[in-house]
């Protein structure tokens, strides 16, 4: 090594990829000695045999040698750092670079996103550097990058501090790659490219070149961006130009020639890129790995929510890429179209409320565009078994269920589950408010159980199966597809940047055997709630406003043995008393009451020629009034026996109480068909036997609407049904009574 190569300074450039990669040639070359840490081993065996190899967009191959290694074999400390990771791996990242790092040594955000804060917490923020690149390179395959051609690289303090000697001497030498140079306001350049990104990032929505979808997409490109700078200004950043992209002509309000020469420039250095496609395009269609930006805007998003500015289009972008994450061969300039329909509906500034009518199309539209991502949720599922016996699989189906709702609603304010020793965990999610104005900021309450009447192994000969519109299945009718519907209105709001309230999700794993571990949790978590959505099934269609309370009880009979053949008088029946007693029990009903008994099972005796000594009667009762409800608890403590020599005794209690329609519930009966209306049909009510959740929150002084789940039929039978494109119309119910609340 050469005396000019010892006085060089070294760096450690941490993420091999393009951008780290492609920093890691240009100062190599140039003399400096250069490790690289990556955790791809193949990446670094490669590194390691051949060197880092740069290809040209004329195809040439140039090699120079580098130290490689990955994390766990680096040793010795860490002066000059480029990080080069993507965003979601920079903690972990910073987390091993922080104990090895120098007391002067530094680090250089030079990702994507902004992670200089993130940097800063973990090292200190005298040894954060920021930094802005825009390089368009690749990973062709190990330890080769596709070189992307000229771009932008801005280095300076976090915070806007002045340029410090560190950064011009960082910068010169960078400029072994390009055009490096040295600011006090990287945060303009990183606003810049993230709205200028956000344009690439929806380009990764189809198969095809980033310069023509923007072409023909720019009136939803334009919004796109907008949204991202709305932010920008709200925070007072000023936004800087970087090659081709002059972000002023971009914001909300510009002059649309002024913005369609922007794009004209923009579209054409596009097309002279060697790399026609983004690399988040790259991570779904060929790496098949999840993509940095839903990291990386997450921080936008929480921002405008704070500053009540939609991020309508944003958040459809990002939902987009997080299903094609899963499913790239879905990729279609159709995600595209649809970001245009979405650019036509969604409000143009904060503040700016959709009409009542506009925000209920909006929502049916943005559902049905994912009627196959509903589907593919409720299979999956249905797919979880959770008997509400078996503790191990509730267990399993609970953690999926978390998983699941953190892929789709983001992870929540706060969450708890509260431990059943004998019965399914109780999950209680709370989610923010987003953009709400009514007078009223207590949460609604989303209420659902995840456990089921089938038994497990029921899938094993009765699976998840679709057949046109209709979907059969193990607990498809209740209640899961109740919760895919609550979770995907959630989700469109959301997404389409419409109001809704506070929400705390409950979901408890006892409710088929009578919520006996649950009820007291449930009702607990309600008593801060403003109303309750119970999202059962539906009632043939209606939502349902009364439930009959049930009692569950046990007529047990005592008598005495005796020999039935040798001394017939000698004992007492307790079976003869029962039957008796069963003929007095059937006068209490009164079906013009609403009120049902019905002796389910009897048992008793123990021989044919024994004198049966001891039955027992199980009873379900069913009340629709609490004025009932009082009559017969009287009555089974009022029985008496007609044979002296036997004794009776009633144990059991109610085990829901009498869900009544009160004058709160009819308010909310009337609010939902006031939606159903804006959503193009009439919605019925109705009042039903079969209880739920809801009659203890009713009970406890809770407005609740039930009902509001699937519509179809058969539960707890093998004929249970639900209908796909009902899902869609429910969903958009609960969507529009929600963001509704959020505004009364």
């Amino acid at each position: 090594m050469s005396d000019t190569t010892q006085e060089r300074t070294a760096y450690t450039i941490v993420g091999a990829g393009a951008i780290g990669g492609t920093l890691a040639f240009a100062l190599a070359r140039a003399g400096h000695p250069v490790t690289l840490v990556d955790t791809d081993r193949a990446h670094v065996d490669a590194l390691r045999t051949h060197g880092l190899v740069l290809v040209a967009a004329d195809g040439g191959r140039t090699s120079v040698p580098v130290t490689a290694t990955t994390p766990d074999d680096f040793t010795g400390p860490l002066e000059r750092v480029l990080l080069a990771v993507k965003a979601q791996a920079t903690r972990s990242a910073v987390d091993w670079i922080a104990p090895r790092l120098a007391p002067d040594g530094y680090v250089v955000s030079v990702q994507n996103g902004f992670n200089e804060e993130l940097i800063a917490r973990l090292v200190g923020g005298d040894r954060t550097v920021a930094a802005f690149v825009n390089i368009f390179a690749d990973v062709a395959e190990p330890g080769v990058i596709q070189d992307g051609g000229p771009g932008a690289l801005v280095v300076g303090e976090p915070g806007g501090a002045p340029v410090s000697d560190r950064v011009r001497a960082l910068v010169a030498d960078l400029q072994s790659w390009g055009p490096a140079r040295a600011s006090d306001n990287v945060e303009g350049y990183l606003w810049a490219k993230a709205g200028f990104g956000a344009m690439l990032a929806a380009t990764a929505l189809a198969d095809a070149p980033m310069a023509d979808l923007i072409d023909r997409h720019r009136p939803a490109m334009a919004r796109l961006t907008a949204e991202i700078f709305a932010v920008a200004d709200r925070r007072g950043v000023t936004l800087e130009a970087f090659d081709a992209f002059d972000p002023g002509p971009f914001r909300q309000g510009a002059d649309s020639a002024v913005r369609d020469a922007a794009f004209d420039r923009l579209t054409a250095w596009l097309r002279t890129q060697p790399k026609d496609r983004s690399g988040i395009w790259r991570d779904l269609a060929v790496r098949h790995r999840p993509v940095e930006v839903t990291t990386h805007y997450r921080d936008v998003i929480n921002q405008a929510t704070d500053m009540g500015l939609p991020t309508t289009l944003l958040r459809s972008v990002l939902d987009g890429l997080r299903e094609l994450e899963g499913a790239p061969h879905t990729m279609s300039e159709a995600r595209l179209d649809a970001l245009d329909a979405l650019d036509r509906l969604a409000p143009r500034s904060a503040g700016q409320i959709l009409p009542a009518d506009e925000q209920a199309e909006a929502v049916l539209r943005r559902l049905e565009h994912h009627r196959e991502d509903m589907v593919a949720d409720l299979a999956a599922y249905t797919a979880r078994g959770s008997a509400s016996d078996d503790l191990e699989a509730l267990d399993a189906c609970l953690a999926w269920l978390r998983q699941w709702l953190d892929q789709r609603l983001g992870p929540p304010e706060t969450e708890e589950i509260i431990p059943r020793a004998e019965a399914g965990d109780i999950m209680i999610r709370r989610y923010p408010a987003r953009g709400a104005t009514a007078a009223d900021e207590r949460p609604v309450m989303l209420v659902g159980h995840y456990d089921t009447v089938w038994p497990t192994g029921t899938l094993d000969d009765w699976p998840f199966r679709r057949e046109d519109d209709t979907i059969s299945g193990p607990g498809v009718f209740d209640m899961k597809a109740g919760l895919v519907q609550a979770v995907w209105a959630l989700r469109a709001l959301d997404v389409l940047g419409l109001p809704r309230p506070a929400v705390t999700l409950v979901l408890n794993g006892d409710e088929e055997t009578g919520s006996l571990a649950s009820h007291e949790a449930l009702v607990e978590a309600g008593r801060d709630c403003r109303l309750a959505l119970v999202f059962e099934g539906a009632a043939d269609g209606a939502i349902k406003t009364a439930r009959k309370g049930v009692g569950l009880f046990t007529l047990t009979v005592t008598g005495s043995e005796a020999h039935a053949g040798l001394d017939p008088t000698a004992g007492a029946s307790a079976v003869d008393e029962l039957a008796r007693q069963i003929l007095r029990l059937t006068e209490l009903r009164d079906h013009a009451a609403g009120t049902s008994l019905n002796v389910g099972v009897i048992e008793g005796g123990t021989r044919s020629n024994v004198t049966a000594g001891r039955a027992h009667a199980h009873l379900d009762v069913r009340v629709a009034t609490d004025a009932e409800r009082r009559r017969i608890a009287q009555a089974l403590a009022d029985l008496r026996p007609v044979d002296a020599r036997t004794r009776l005794e009633v144990t059991g209690d109610w085990n829901r109480p009498v869900f009544e329609r009160n004058e709160e519930v009819a308010e909310l009966a009337d609010l939902a068909k006031s939606c159903a209306r804006r959503l193009g049909h009439d919605l019925a009510e109705a009042s039903v036997g079969g209880a739920s959740d809801g009659n203890f929150l009713v009970a406890a002084g809770i407005p609740v609407l039930d009902g509001v789940g699937a519509v179809g039929h058969g539960a707890h039978a093998r004929s249970e049904r639900t209908s796909v494109s009902e899902m869609i119309n429910r969903a958009a119910l609960a969507a529009t009574v929600l963001t509704t609340l959020a505004e009364k």
